[in-house]
């Protein structure tokens, strides 16, 4: 594996944080992803807020004209922010494939990766391929998978080896 170190920065000196809040994705619809989120994979939620379009909200997702309501979750360990924005017009939906550049997952391990697959199918979210086996390392054995949703989100589910 190659590590890249951009030039002016110290290999030393990395930032100092605390901890990790949440991940935040964007969604075309709130509901919908309120129902996935938490009907189809068991995450809690939190809270739902809405912020018009102020000068605050601008500056901070450096969106012109940016309105939306949020909806935070929680499960096993981790909190998701949905977002669904409401202004400017014209936005886009970016279905990104794996390789493009942005595109991102979260990984999810799952107890039974076949059940996880149908039950996540009947919320329209779908696999890139069949599931795939690692054959070597400390994974070995370990079943994984993309899934992606109608709005180009992607999941990886992740399957522990079975004991031997």
């Amino acid at each position: 594996m190659t590590t890249h170190n951009p030039v002016g920065i110290a290999a030393e000196s990395p930032v100092a944080i605390s901890t990790v809040d949440h991940t935040g994705i964007t969604v075309s619809s709130l509901e919908e992803a309120l129902d996935f989120w938490v009907k189809v994979l068991g995450f809690r939620h939190l809270y739902t807020w809405t912020f018009e379009n102020t000068p605050f909200i601008e500056k901070l997702v450096g969106v012109p004209g940016a309105a939306m309501s949020l909806a935070m979750v929680e499960g096993y360990g981790h909190r998701v922010e949905l977002l669904e924005y409401h202004a400017p017009a014209g936005r886009k939906v970016m279905k990104p494939r794996a390789c493009d550049v942005g595109s991102v997952h979260i990984g999810l391990y799952v107890a039974d990766m076949d059940a996880a697959l149908a039950r996540v199918a009947e919320a329209g979210w779908m696999p890139v391929a069949e599931p795939q086996t690692v054959e070597e390392g400390d994974r070995k054995g370990m079943r994984l998978i993309y899934v992606r949703g109608p709005d180009g989100i992607t999941i990886e589910f992740m399957q522990v080896a079975p004991s031997r």
